[in-house]
């Protein structure tokens, strides 16, 4: 028998990928009382039989992916995203070449493989998805093989603690849990006319008098306006101090992002990057000066080998990373970054009112900020387990 000489020769010998219907990696799939399904307007509310509810057209279809990568000494990693059966299959029969056989250390290696092999039908999207599964599990993997926590792998940490801002309908109640600012969804798109305009203005008002004028108070509109409603949104939200407008437009048009940008105050922000993907869809976000904050998700941009890319062309641009809300997986890469120095929660209780883990029941053990603060744990690799009791499905390759 041959014994391995060092750590850095454990091979991968195992890649196997799940799906999960329930709520998980895919928050989406919630209740219809949740507001996270009923209270944001999309890119599809110009349909009003689609209007009031994201899951009618569909937003939880695709549901989880959990990837798992095992080591020649039986240490197992694993990351998640969304994706369902599409990208399990996709990692199970295409991805997993590029994975079997490889030393745990040659993340990167894989990493290209994986995106220029996939090139001919992926770039974006559920091809990103599953990439960005594999690859935050290939990152917990060498975590755990090294017993050391991600952020340590990654350059370590830049400050003791994490600063949040809170995504909900009710900002009151995070600034009483102690957040930094709240972010509303944004109810009404343009095909609500008047009225749907007068209520957004309205209501971000009415928040703006509960929470006082120095907490940040900003609004998402996910994709859902188009450039002349959301110039004059703008405009008509200033006397409430709105902090930053954010992904107003479909992450394709970044003509209309580069115009908002030209057009708001100096004291109002542009954000978007939730749906953007690759550091090649953030290079025309920064290079047309189309945002002051770029927003990656670590689980659909390409993982967090992608993620340390963009953020370092950001850097390079002055320009803020501050992730979507992903859990562990942003928290890891926040906390080693001076250009990321606050992130965000999304407030995953039914009615906003409560801090719960974002990511419940599939992690165990997932660390939720106190008083919009969080210290991270020294557990190795991202420091959570998979909930081993939930009705996980393993996708078998063909």
């Amino acid at each position: 028998m041959i014994l391995e000489s060092s750590r850095s020769e454990k091979k991968i010998v195992d890649v196997r990928a799940f799906t999960l219907s329930q709520a998980g990696g895919d928050y989406h799939a919630q209740d219809q009382s949740h507001w996270i399904v009923g209270q944001i307007a999309t890119p599809m509310s110009r349909y009003v039989e689609y209007r009031n509810s994201r899951k009618s057209w569909g937003i939880d279809v695709l549901g989880t992916v959990v990837v798992e990568v095992e080591a020649s000494d039986g240490t197992v990693g694993f990351g998640v995203s969304t994706g369902g059966v599409p990208a399990a299959w996709i990692i199970e029969n295409h991805l997993s070449r590029f994975i079997k056989g490889k030393s745990v250390t040659q993340i990167e290696l894989i990493w290209d493989q994986m995106f220029r092999s996939t090139q001919y039908y992926g770039r974006k999207g559920i091809a990103l998805n599953a990439i960005s599964a594999v690859d935050l599990a290939l990152w917990d993997l060498l975590g755990r093989v090294r017993s050391e926590p991600v952020y340590d792998l990654i350059g370590g940490r830049v400050r003791d603690e994490i600063k949040f801002y809170a995504t909900g309908p009710r900002p009151d109640l995070a600034k009483e849990i102690g957040f930094i600012g709240g972010k509303l969804p944004l109810r009404f798109g343009p095909a609500s006319g008047d009225d749907g305009f007068k209520e957004n203005v309205d209501s971000f008002a009415r928040m703006r008098e509960k929470v006082g004028d120095d907490f940040w108070l900003m609004y998402d509109c996910w994709m859902s306006l188009d450039l002349p409603y959301a110039k004059r949104l703008v405009n008509a939200l200033r006397p409430s101090r709105l902090r930053w407008i954010e992904e107003c437009f479909i992450p394709d048009d970044y003509w209309s992002y580069r115009e908002l940008k030209k057009s708001v105050p100096p004291d109002v922000l542009v954000t978007t990057g939730e749906h953007e993907a690759t550091r090649y869809g953030f290079r025309m976000l920064l290079d047309w000066k189309c945002a002051d904050i770029i927003q990656p998700d670590v689980g659909w941009c390409g993982g967090l080998t992608e993620l340390l890319r963009i953020s370092a062309l950001a850097d390079a641009h002055e320009v803020l990373t501050v992730p979507h809300a992903s859990s562990v997986y942003s928290y890891h890469f926040v906390i080693t970054r001076h250009n990321s120095p606050f992130t965000e929660f999304l407030m995953m209780a039914p009615d906003a009112a409560s801090v719960v883990p974002m990511l419940h029941p599939l992690l165990l053990d997932e660390p939720v900020p106190h008083n919009g603060k969080l210290r991270l744990p020294t557990k190795p690799g991202f420091g959570v387990e998979l909930n081993r009791a939930l009705p996980l499905e393993r996708m078998k390759a063909l």
